[in-house]
């Protein structure tokens, strides 16, 4: 049995984290706000820890699923953070999406204490981890990812190395690139649909089957239409995501026009109040 401690029960970590425990893994979790790892341990075999450092202590692996940069550095590093309670030889493994340079900036850290680290950014949202369908992208040693691999099976569909520390981290924000285009282009399509009298589950049947097809026209077209945007990963952390894109993008000479539009779409989305919204919102602008 694997020693796995999981820190971060949001709506990724938490079903996440299960997936492990229903895997026969023991399993210590932390979240900022106790009640959620309380509600995690009432439905799932484990314990809870009060702080990152606890929770990590004896663990052979440590996931991490949190915010932010910040987020993250808060729950590795100082007194109470997790690399304080891991042993030499374990392995931290982060499933958050952040800026490359943070991910070496903790790479570097954890090896200076003989801490394996693998980042390993997810895709496929909520429903990808309920169902543990997610695709995730992975940067570090290829030791470190050939250990940390058959635990992050668990909730992934599929999992792949992509190189060095941070790696992982620039897979993602390819990810999140094609993804802020895919959506606009899906909200433009089904406006233009709608205003034109045509029916929806109809012109998405056909058009589904040919190159317009897409993952987001598939599991989207049809909430969308009917305006109801609460179906995974929200407005507010696609800005954060998008806002590393742009940065790094600058940083490597990549130009990002079409993403840098869409941001600012997703900023008038913040506008209308729809800061928790799913991505897919993106039409409720073009409605106005």
């Amino acid at each position: 049995m694997t020693q796995v401690a999981f820190l971060g029960l949001g709506v990724m970590g938490f079903p996440m984290a299960g997936h492990l425990a229903a895997k026969g893994h023991e399993i210590t979790v932390y979240n900022r706000t106790a009640a959620r790892a309380l509600d995690w341990t009432a439905r799932h075999p484990g314990r809870h820890a009060p702080t990152p450092r606890e929770t990590a202590q004896a663990a052979q692996f440590v996931m991490a699923c949190v915010g932010n940069d910040d987020d993250l550095r808060a729950v590795c590093l100082g007194p109470d953070g997790a690399f304080a309670g891991m042993d030499p030889g374990a392995i931290f493994v982060d499933h958050t999406t952040v800026s490359a340079e943070v991910t070496r900036e903790l790479a570097k850290a954890a090896r200076e204490q003989g801490i394996g680290f693998v980042d390993a950014p997810v895709s496929g949202g909520q429903a990808g981890a309920e169902n543990g369908q997610l695709s995730v992208m992975c940067g570090g040693t290829e030791q470190d990812y050939a250990a940390a691999e058959p635990l992050i099976a668990a909730y992934a569909r599929i999992c792949r190395r992509m190189g060095d520390s941070g790696a992982g981290q620039l897979a993602k924000m390819c990810n999140q690139i094609a993804i802020a285009g895919l959506v606009q282009g899906l909200a433009e399509s089904l406006n233009f649909a709608q205003r034109a009298g045509l029916s929806i589950p109809d012109l998405v049947e056909v058009i589904s089957q040919g190159a317009a097809g897409s993952w987001q026209m598939q599991n989207r077209h049809a909430t969308m239409a009917e305006g109801r945007y609460d179906f995974g990963f929200a407005v507010d952390w696609m800005r954060k995501d998008l806002g590393i894109c742009l940065k790094t993008g600058d940083e490597i000479g990549a130009a990002l026009p079409v993403t840098a539009l869409v941001d600012q779409f997703y900023k008038d989305v913040q506008l209308m109040g729809g800061g928790r919204w799913d991505t897919s919102s993106l039409l409720a602008r073009l409605k106005g």
